[in-house]
């Protein structure tokens, strides 16, 4: 027998130390991944005995082995899997580095393929488990100056979405969180903080959190907080996508 683990992602700052500290505060044992060792082992310190600290960075292709390594090893498995962690890079494509991106898209999207790839079949021999993977409202509509990061967010979305059906007959919860933005590190580390995007329609992290982790326990698919969020998520389907394409250029720009 091991002992379930809530496995959370980038959990050394932002969402992810709200979701790992929401998950404790929910009586789950937390396991922690981050690159940065010495803010996850101050928020071990804060969330209490039992917690796991996993440093890996999620742009080593090995890196999702060694965090299922680290958890066997801790005599546990992965019940509930959060896929927070994830970057953006702002400008256009053909000015950014092109490792850089690269790098992106392993974080955002090839890592969440693998953690779950190497999840899933455990909580189907146990009938149940939950996995939250989140994307963006940027999932929903090209994104010019920020290209890749867009896509590896639709990849996400359509990616949970598919997860949803297949893994409902094993009674395991998925649900696609997309954010707004967001007040959290993301802005700076992307170079967005001086968009119009940020400026204005900026919300409460913790409230994102919240109702994320509410989706997940009623398995819904997809989860969009706010009500801004949800008029501009369902304005995308009637507005043409070439107008929708030049308001998220000039709200990035």
């Amino acid at each position: 027998m091991s002992d379930p683990v809530t496995l959370v992602t980038g959990a050394s700052s932002g969402l992810g130390e709200l979701f790992a500290r929401s998950c404790a505060a929910r009586g789950k044992r937390v396991a922690l991944v981050a690159r940065r060792k010495n803010h996850l082992d101050q928020l071990a310190r804060k969330i209490g005995k039992g917690t796991l600290v996993i440093s890996e960075d999620l742009t080593d292709p090995d890196a999702a082995d060694a965090i299922l390594e680290a958890v066997d090893k801790a005599g546990c498995h992965i019940y509930c899997l959060i896929n927070n962690a994830g970057f953006g890079a702002r400008g256009q494509f053909h000015d950014l580095a092109l490792g850089d991106q690269l790098d992106m898209m392993q974080v955002n999207m090839i890592a969440v393929t693998q953690l779950c790839h190497a999840a899933i079949p455990g909580m189907i021999a146990r009938q149940g488990g939950g996995i939250l993977n989140v994307a963006s409202t940027a999932a929903f509509q090209a994104g010019p100056n920020m290209a890749v990061y867009y896509a590896t967010k639709a990849y996400i979305l359509s990616f949970t979405e598919a997860l949803h059906e297949e893994l409902a007959p094993y009674h395991i919860h998925v649900t696609a969180l997309c954010p707004g933005a967001t007040k959290t590190e993301f802005a700076d580390q992307a170079d967005m903080a001086d968009t119009q995007l940020f400026k204005k329609f900026a919300g409460d992290p913790a409230a994102v959190v919240e109702a994320g982790l509410k989706g997940l326990d009623k398995n819904k698919a997809v989860v969009v907080p706010g009500l801004i969020n949800k008029v501009m998520v369902q304005s995308n389907r009637i507005t043409p996508r070439s107008v929708t394409r030049e308001i998220v250029k000039q709200l990035q720009g």
